[in-house]
């Protein structure tokens, strides 16, 4: 009687397991992980755990896929009116083995469940993306929230599925762009006040943090949070490239002046405006002229205001750059 066995694949040398560096098509030599929703990590080459990337059937780690919306031209041709990035499919091959049937299966279900995991809604009926990250010789790191799609359904081929099987898993990504999870962050305070008389005449402001240059890396838009810490009257963005901007206005709200040391935070994707207690101050934006922009990739010329500052008044700026590719 014939016996059925599995391909044999040999799997890369981890020097004792843990993820190590994969050639990867379009992005070079990196090491992957996966993290699923509920913050697990899983090296996505790892011989002591049972699995290993198939590098030559990953695909989907280049430039952003684009949607071009085109006006045609009299005299011929077309004229590129805009263009959408679109969702990023990525497909990611797994080899798992095992020593055992019961050994592979159970690496087999667990990675499955780790992947199928961000298509379970939550207590408040949303879904926790996973996260693909690329990390680089250099220690760069570049990561993408995923879901996924299909293909953990195994080769289906004679003597696959006893002791080793390879899934093609598909990811789908809403936010096409990759992102850096190291964040940049930009602090401005308010230098010390002193008197206009003595030791001599000197002048200081308490309304202006002032114009300063915010330099995004990355290769596209990214939309910052800001922190301000009072005290502040009137706190006034404005990105003086495009001329738009952003006021918040305490009182507004029925607060009053932002006393020292108290904050709010303001969030520009999706746009929320949050005192220190969490209650809502959307309504201290000055609605319908505040544009809650982002910043261009390169340098940015912004200028913070805040009226009624003083000793401890601060903007606090954050953001994670964005990448066309891994």
């Amino acid at each position: 009687m014939p016996l059925i066995t599995a391909p044999v694949v040999t799997p890369p040398d981890t020097g004792g397991g843990g993820s190590t560096p994969v050639p990867l098509p379009e992005i070079g030599f990196a090491t992957a992980t996966y993290t699923d929703p509920t913050g697990k990590v899983w090296p996505l080459n790892d011989e002591a755990a049972g699995w290993f990337t198939l590098a030559d059937g990953v695909s989907g780690l280049g430039a952003t896929p684009y949607e071009l919306t085109t006006d045609a031209h009299p005299r011929g041709g077309a004229r590129l009116r805009y263009a959408s990035a679109q969702p990023r499919a990525i497909v990611w091959p797994l080899y798992v083995y095992g020593e055992t049937h019961v050994e592979f299966i159970g690496r087999w279900r667990a990675l499955a469940t780790a992947f199928t995991r961000t298509l379970r809604e939550g207590p408040d009926g949303t879904r926790t993306p996973g996260w693909l990250e690329i990390a680089r010789p250099d220690g760069t790191r570049r990561r993408i929230a995923v879901y996924y799609r299909e293909g953990f359904e195994g080769r289906g081929s004679k003597g696959s599925g006893i002791v080793s099987d390879a899934a093609a898993i598909s990811l789908w990504c809403e936010d096409p762009y990759w992102v850096d999870p190291v964040e940049v962050a930009v602090h401005r305070e308010t230098g010390s006040l002193s008197s206009f008389f003595t030791p001599y005449p000197t002048i200081s402001s308490s309304q202006v943090l002032g114009a300063t240059e915010v330099t995004n890396p990355g290769d596209v838009i990214v939309w910052p949070k800001w922190t301000v810490t009072g005290p502040a009257s009137l706190i006034t963005f404005t990105h003086e490239g495009t001329g738009e901007s952003f006021s918040v206005d305490p009182t507004a709200v029925g607060h009053g002046n932002l006393l020292a040391g108290q904050q709010v935070t303001i969030s520009t994707d999706p746009p929320t405006v949050r005192y220190q207690d969490g209650s809502n101050w959307v309504g201290a934006l000055d609605w319908p002229s505040a544009v809650l922009w982002g910043l261009a990739p390169g340098k940015n010329p912004v200028t913070f205001l805040l009226n009624g500052s003083g000793p401890g008044s601060a903007v606090d700026l954050r953001f994670n750059p964005r990448y066309e590719t891994a």
